[in-house]
């Protein structure tokens, strides 16, 4: 009767233990779905400039991202899709759309002269000759986008411009030689038609590649060659469509 008493008494300790695991178990299942939240899988496209200034209202029709914030407004109506045809001009902004990869256009446009103050007012020449310590120095300002790997490919795509340079070929005539020198004029009419990438930014995007440029994927040139001009991408009911026509 001892023994039996003992059995019984084991196995009734023996309950608490099994379902102590339990809780444990369905606490790591409810804390999975937190752990993917932190982490989401990186979107291909950058993301649409976030609202964050005052709201422009003078009435004109504009393309969708530049209504909401005063100084992608300004950015919009005398920049974006202006025909560019200075070369160090056209290089400067490949490099600042290289560091708009994973961020937000706005984000880059506000840090713009930062850039521009500790990028020496991006010479290709002066960029081409930093050393270590200028990678670390940039890497230690606070003002412009601190990655290592953007700010060494920023380096090399300057030494890709001065060989294009030493080679005699002249990059400005090299962006506009896809295009036989004159805008390519789209006819979009909503956000959902503007393509992420064309042809036309794959082919561009390879020649890049070759001669050493690196940020350079053709989602990161179609943009580019939409800031520059090369592409007229307003939306026909943007008052900047049809002032862009004349290349």
């Amino acid at each position: 009767m001892k023994k039996s008493a003992v059995k019984k008494s084991a196995r009734v300790s023996a309950k608490p233990r099994s379902t102590a695991t339990k809780p444990a178990t369905s606490a790591a299942k409810r804390r999975s779905p937190t752990v993917s939240k932190r982490h989401p899988a990186k979107k291909t496209l950058p993301e649409q400039p976030t609202p964050s200034a005052e709201v422009v209202t003078d009435g004109r029709p504009r393309c969708h991202w530049a209504r909401n914030d005063r100084l992608m407004c300004e950015y919009h109506d005398h920049e974006w899709g202006r025909p560019e045809r200075d070369s160090r001009a056209l290089w400067e902004k490949l490099i600042l759309d290289g560091f708009q990869a994973g961020l937000s256009w706005i984000t880059i446009l506000r840090k713009r002269e930062a850039f521009r103050r500790a990028y020496r007012g991006f010479d290709p020449e002066v960029v081409a000759k930093f050393t270590a310590a200028d990678v670390k120095r940039l890497l230690n300002d606070a003002e412009i986008i601190r990655s290592r790997t953007k700010i060494e490919a920023s380096i090399g795509s300057a030494k890709a411009y001065l060989a294009m340079q030493a080679a005699g070929e002249d990059f400005s005539k090299f962006v506009w030689s896809f295009v036989n020198d004159q805008p390519i004029q789209e006819t979009r009419r909503a956000p959902a038609d503007v393509p992420a990438k064309t042809p036309l930014s794959e082919k561009v995007s390879a020649e890049l590649k070759k001669r050493g440029f690196k940020f350079v994927g053709p989602v990161i040139v179609y943009a580019w060659l939409q800031a520059v001009g090369v592409v007229n991408d307003h939306v026909v009911t943007c008052f900047c469509h049809d002032s862009n026509l004349v290349g």
